[in-house]
């Protein structure tokens, strides 16, 4: 297949580059940006000379509908929806891994991103791609809502619990620490250097945009409004997020129980791993992979349950989720292009 990349110079394109030349199913990829047109991606990024050197193309309609099979945003928020009207009156697949399409409400949108984004009816047509949970949806979809990041390990810690009658949905808080490569590759006073190394901090606190996306997909699996305390922390690292849940447990339910039920609800899925009780998951056990481990604790002394879950921001929390939803569309092998071990150390 032939497939577009749009916003070709960030880093959620350089991962999806790094996959999918390694990808069977894949011929030619075409790269576009409006700010690097004519540029070859190599003078970017110069650690794919020999293995990609396209130059970045204009991005128009016309292309895509004659050239591509499945094309990828990988930009900024409010970018995405300018384009995909026009583009779903071609055949092309769209997975978008900007947020644009991940809230059904225009008005939550605007409210939590500070932007405008597409009409209600082109938000309620897209797919929500966590690919782990709802594979069949994302399998006839045209366009798909590649989930945030912090959504992602979040949303795969509490969906095989939220609707179960021993735990407490209202009492959700969210610890959330991730690399500095979240930020994107623009630059920002506080992710210079002398600013990040050795230090950590909250930031967003109350207000982060990946709140009601959580909040949505929680809610709709209890058909119940669903709200969190969710605290997000930047820590000096590249790359990675590691979040811990905790969730009041309301009836006497073991953990080891708790545990057989979500190795149940994963026991199809090949990149979410439960680990046992003796080894807590950490953000290098899945460095450049699309795995996401989790880890389950109930604290008897306070009667909660307590859930890590780490993933690469990058690779489970943007490009790697992506092909794997392109996988699930094309019905391929869903780890095409993605059966890589996690780099270690």
């Amino acid at each position: 297949m032939n497939v577009g990349i749009v916003g070709g110079t960030g880093y959620g394109a350089v991962e999806l580059m790094r996959f999918l030349t390694n990808h069977q199913a894949v011929e030619n990829i075409h790269l576009y940006s409006q700010s690097k047109q004519g540029t070859p991606i190599s003078e970017v990024y110069p650690h794919l000379a020999s293995i990609i050197d396209n130059p970045m193309e204009e991005l128009t309609v016309e292309h895509v509908a004659e050239h591509i099979d499945v094309l990828f945003f990988a930009t900024p928020p409010a970018v995405s929806h300018q384009w995909v009207p026009a583009l779903l009156e071609t055949d092309v697949k769209i997975i978008d891994l900007s947020g644009d399409f991940r809230l059904s409400d225009p008005a939550v949108y605007e409210a939590w991103y500070k932007k405008t984004t597409a009409s209600e009816a082109y938000l309620k047509q897209a797919a929500f791609g966590l690919a782990d949970v709802y594979p069949e949806k994302i399998k006839h979809a045209q366009l798909i809502a590649n989930p945030g990041c912090y959504p992602t390990a979040t949303l795969l810690g509490l969906l095989p619990v939220i609707d179960q009658d021993f735990i407490d949905p209202q009492s959700i808080i969210v610890d959330g620490k991730t690399g500095v490569s979240g930020a994107g590759r623009s630059l920002s006073q506080g992710m210079h250097y002398a600013e990040m190394n050795e230090n950590t901090r909250a930031y967003a606190i109350g207000t982060h945009k990946h709140t009601p996306e959580i909040e949505r997909f929680l809610s709709e699996k209890t058909e119940k409004s669903i709200y969190i305390n969710f605290t997000p922390h930047v820590v000096p690292m590249t790359r990675g997020i590691l979040v811990t849940m905790y969730v009041n447990v309301t009836k006497n339910v073991s953990e080891a129980a708790i545990r057989e039920r979500f190795i149940s609800f994963y026991q199809d899925r090949t990149f979410v791993r439960v680990k046992p009780s003796h080894s807590l998951p950490e953000t290098k056990q899945v460095y450049g992979s699309n795995y996401c481990d989790l880890h389950i604790t109930v604290d008897e002394r306070t009667k909660r349950l307590i859930i890590v879950s780490v993933i690469d921001n990058l690779v489970k929390g943007a490009s790697g989720q992506a092909i794997q939803n392109m996988n699930l569309i094309y019905d391929l092998d869903e780890t095409e292009g993605l059966n890589l071990s996690p780099l270690y150390p």
